[in-house]
């Protein structure tokens, strides 16, 4: 299938819609997604770089300066 079919599909798709919850958690998703795409300065990182924050990431750990898992997910639930 190609990207425009895909594309009319969608609108069909989102067009069948009646819920507003579900219409803002799409225009949300698509704000977010637009604001990533403009980010046309990214550019991947040197190797030196990477090892940089290898480095980094492992002294972190062994200074114990590190954030559980359980901890993170929970921020992450109050985020909404």
């Amino acid at each position: 299938m190609d990207l425009q079919t895909r594309k009319l599909e969608l609108i069909q798709e989102f067009l069948k819609i009646q819920s507003e919850d579900v219409i803002s958690r799409l225009e949300k998703i698509l704000r977010k997604e637009k604001k990533n795409s403009d980010n046309g300065d990214f550019k991947p990182m040197s190797i030196e770089e990477f090892n940089s924050r290898i480095d980094k990431s492992m002294e972190d750990s062994i200074n114990g300066r590190l954030t559980k898992s359980s901890e993170l997910k929970a921020k992450i639930d109050k985020w909404n």
